[in-house]
């Protein structure tokens, strides 16, 4: 494990959680636990866990390396394990490809595994949340460059969770995106479908008329409770959404 800070994280961090950072090659996760159940111990656990959802991921690329170039629905090997089975069935009802899932399938992976051992768990990883909470959360939306960067909070309530919480932008970080959306945020149970549909939702805009259709097109995917899209000072919302001012 390593540490190393982004910016955007502080975002979700929570007062009365601890969090800590694993880092496994490419998967870098943020996560909060309950104070009293955290421990070295546990930490550990968390950087197993993270192992354990990535090499079956890592294995089955080697066999059907198309799957992460993909761009579009992908039909993955008969014998493919449950994170890719997920991760191309969530993609599917996107519209996007496999890995547009990956973020999410994976923090969600790992939080189930931690939820064993605390019954608040935060798990970020890239900007993309999988979220379980005995108590309502507040999470920021981090949205680049717009004026409504840091600005709005999402309220996420005991009876939603878990639930993924996954953002896609065409002007923040380096994940692909044919879009120029500052932020389109999506909730659903599933964090991998969730992440699927930030991508595909953030795909459609192209100018500030379009963030209306992108969150249309979210919540017309079965499993998607809520939208929002942002690009400079607007914004569209749709679904069970509560947005709350962040006073600076």
């Amino acid at each position: 494990m390593q540490y190393r800070e982004r910016t955007y994280r502080q975002q979700h961090r929570q007062n009365d959680l601890i969090h800590f950072q694993v880092v496994v090659k490419e998967t870098d996760l943020d996560i909060g636990i309950r104070k009293e159940r955290f421990s070295k111990e546990l930490a550990k656990r968390a950087e197993q866990a993270t192992k354990q959802c990535r090499i079956p991921l890592e294995e089955y690329i080697k066999r059907d390396p198309a799957f992460v170039k993909a761009i579009a629905p992908h039909e993955v090997l008969p014998d493919a394990p449950p994170i890719v089975v997920e991760m191309a069935s969530a993609a599917r009802r996107a519209g996007v490809g496999p890995m547009a899932a990956v973020a999410g399938a994976v923090a969600e992976c790992v939080g189930r595994s931690l939820a064993r051992y605390s019954r608040d768990v935060i798990v970020e990883n890239g900007g993309d949340i999988y979220l379980r909470t005995s108590c309502i959360r507040q999470i920021g939306i981090f949205a680049g460059k717009s004026s409504l960067n840091q600005r709005l909070a999402l309220e996420i309530r005991p009876k939603l969770s878990p639930i993924g919480i996954c953002t896609s932008s065409g002007t923040v970080g380096h994940s692909l995106s044919f879009g120029i959306a500052d932020a389109v945020v999506v909730l659903s149970p599933s964090a991998a479908l969730a992440d699927a549909v930030a991508t595909a939702s953030a795909n459609l805009v192209q100018k500030k008329e379009d963030l209306a259709a992108a969150v249309d097109f979210a919540l017309k995917i079965e499993g998607v409770l809520g939208a929002i899209a942002i690009l400079d000072e607007m914004l569209a919302v749709r679904g069970h959404v509560k947005l709350l001012p962040i006073v600076l």
